[in-house]
């Protein structure tokens, strides 16, 4: 079942880089008592995600965080050295937080996977979007497509902020 609107995230363990190394954050450590956007990838470096998600939320950091955002945060089924090294090639670090979710776990407890084996990359998640305040969905925006970025945008976001 896919998570909508006015549902609680469930609890999951992400990996994300700091200077001293991969560390674990979970859920709650992110969304507990904050708003969030959340944004997710398919995957960390593809075309995509690099060219035209990302960068979106890269040029409106400041903009989406004077709407009263605590934080945002980027999610994809890649590993942590992968999101580290996005993190670095792209600019965002200390701007973004970049989140692991190495084995899929948590997109698929969102009901958000989908399967790009016949591009060679397995389950990764579907592009979407969500604003989330205390762990609350209260916006959420998924693409039709991996291979467009436009549903699930800063711009459409920050629409709903």
């Amino acid at each position: 079942m896919t998570i909508k609107v006015g549902d609680k995230l469930p609890q999951a363990t992400f990996k994300t880089m700091t200077e001293d190394g991969a560390k674990d954050i979970t859920t709650a450590d992110i969304f507990a008592g904050k708003k969030v956007v959340l944004f997710a990838v398919p995957g960390a470096f593809t075309p995509t995600c690099s060219n035209n998600h990302l960068p979106g939320y890269l040029e409106n950091h400041d903009a989406i965080i004077a709407k009263g955002v605590d934080r945002i945060a980027v999610v994809a089924v890649n590993d942590h050295h992968v999101m580290g090294a996005w993190a670095r090639f792209t600019g965002g670090e200390g701007k973004i937080l970049y989140l692991a979710d190495g084995n899929g776990d948590f997109i698929r407890s969102l009901g958000l996977e989908t399967d790009l084996s016949k591009g060679g990359l397995g389950l990764r998640s579907q592009r979407f979007s969500m604003i989330v305040e205390d762990g609350t969905v209260k916006a959420l925006n998924i693409e039709d497509s991996p291979g467009k970025a436009v549903t699930s945008g800063a711009a459409t976001l920050m629409e709903q902020l």
